[in-house]
């Protein structure tokens, strides 16, 4: 993949065919080919190449790094950690510092280029190695964020890996001028969570009459008036946004990508059956604006049966091709979830993230591809981490500051050029929540635009104006 990866890069131009970068290490190893493949060739767009004979590092005039435990001559120096270099997964106590302004770990001493070993730090995030070690898991089974390695350290609302390789490749400058290396655009993407279209719609007779008695057991007389007036054409369904959101986005130019649920009803998964005509007939209006995928169901995360079988349904809806996948309630299980997909058929992922608290998950905003330990191989699937879910939003005081966390994310993403992914779903954006979170999305996409509404707002751009000016 990363070979097809580098020659997509010369088609379009991206990548810096002229000024090749030379790698030495001791050993190439499938750990080392993937991270530096991906620095190099998918963060910095230019061309690396790696070698483990001396002679041809001594013997290149360009750009070159050593990568080992010791350096050759007077090189750029980076001094290796043991973990590219293993198989498997072994606990390791890890010490974090500081680069400048941004937390790092795998310290490298007084002789290293720069203080930490950048790709192996990049590729325990990435990887994320910590996942497969022994947690305490959720109520849904998932991997908690405060198990995690940027939880406890603080540094999760920062694009770690992203950061580093920015300050890489200032430091590679300073050292060969002609180095060219590239930068991604920053990108904003809006995905959409759709696991239940309407809530009191299309649900037929026995869900409808279950669903009165329970809100009239629950004392709650305002849902059941609420239910008979959608039904009777009265009002309009509370989670009926679709035509909206289509004319919004059409107006600010968003890329939005929806995923819906077509699981057969569950505990968890309580969608309109998806051979509903009209169910099928909104998810076609919605596929003729913008990308539909699939929400694969609570318990088809790990099954690749059922994901076929849901993304079979999904395809014959839309006649298009479906490879786009997102897991109900971000549950995505490391790396068993990811083998699943791909024998299911899908090469995309937007599973990666907390639903809980904002943030980067695998310490990168930038798209990647995800490598197995277990089999110590790069697979087929790319991952597209989200930094912030609506539900984790719901955590803060108002709207306003809902907001400045956004922009403030926002921020570190253009700063070093990924993708600002946020997850939205219509379920929550009823009076019910403590924010008003189509409000806060709406004001999102509408100010992220608007030339005199610009975001990151004025404060949060003299907040981190020092780090937007470094040299890219």
């Amino acid at each position: 993949m990363m070979a097809g990866t580098f020659a997509e890069g010369c088609k379009t131009g991206k990548l810096n065919i002229g000024s090749m970068l030379l790698v030495y290490t001791h050993k190439i190893t499938p750990r080392v080919t993937y991270i530096m493949k991906h620095i190099f060739v998918n963060m910095l767009q230019t061309e690396v190449k790696i070698t483990d004979k001396v002679e041809d590092f001594i013997a290149h005039s360009g750009a070159k790094i050593t990568y080992t435990r010791h350096p050759l001559q007077n090189e750029f120096f980076v001094r290796s950690h043991d973990v590219l270099f293993e198989q498997g997964i072994s606990a390791m106590d890890i010490n974090i510092q500081m680069w400048d302004d941004v937390p790092c770990f795998f310290a490298t001493g007084d002789k290293s280029s720069i203080p930490f070993d950048i790709f192996a730090a990049g590729f325990y995030l990435l990887s994320r190695y910590e996942e497969y070690l022994p947690h305490v898991k959720d109520e849904y089974g998932r991997y908690p964020a405060r198990e995690s390695l940027a939880w406890e350290h603080g540094f999760l609302e920062l694009p770690v890996v992203d950061l580093w390789v920015r300050k890489l490749a200032s430091a590679l400058r300073k050292r060969f001028p002609d180095a060219g290396f590239g930068k991604q655009e920053t990108r904003f993407v809006s995905v959409v969570d759709i696991a239940a279209a309407y809530a009191y719609r299309k649900k037929g007779i026995i869900r409808t009459l279950a669903g009165t008695v329970m809100d009239m057991i629950a004392l709650k007389p305002g849902k059941v008036l609420e239910r008979y007036m959608v039904l009777l054409g009265f009002k309009k369904d509370p989670y009926d946004f679709f035509g909206e959101l289509i004319d919004v986005h059409r107006k600010y130019g968003v890329t939005a990508v929806f995923f819906f649920l077509l699981g057969d009803y569950s505990a968890y998964d309580k969608n309109i059956p998806y051979n509903k005509a009209s169910f099928r007939t909104l998810i076609k209006s919605v596929a003729d604006y913008h990308v539909v995928s699939l929400m694969s169901s609570y318990y088809a995360v790990n099954n690749a049966v059922e994901l076929k079988k849901e993304r079979r349904r999904l395809r014959e809806i839309i006649n298009r091709p479906v490879k786009r996948v997102r897991a109900r309630y971000n549950r995505s299980f490391i790396p068993e979830s990811y083998k699943a997909a791909i024998e299911a058929g899908f090469n995309e992922d937007y599973t990666m993230g907390y639903s809980d608290v904002p943030g980067f998950r695998a310490g990168t905003c930038s798209p990647f591809h995800f490598y197995d330990i277990s089999y110590e191989i790069q697979l087929p699937l790319k991952i597209n981490p989200f930094c912030i879910q609506d539900s984790a939003l719901l955590r803060l005081p108002d709207e306003d500051e809902a907001l400045k966390k956004m922009a403030e994310l926002y921020g570190y993403v253009e700063r070093t050029g990924g993708d600002f992914i946020t997850v939205f779903s219509n379920e929550r954006w009823t009076g019910e929540m403590s924010l008003d979170l189509k409000k806060i999305y709406f004001r999102w996409i509408s100010g992220w635009r608007e030339e005199t509404h610009q975001w990151p707002p004025q404060e949060i751009t003299e907040k981190t104006n020092d780090r937007k000016n470094e040299k890219q």
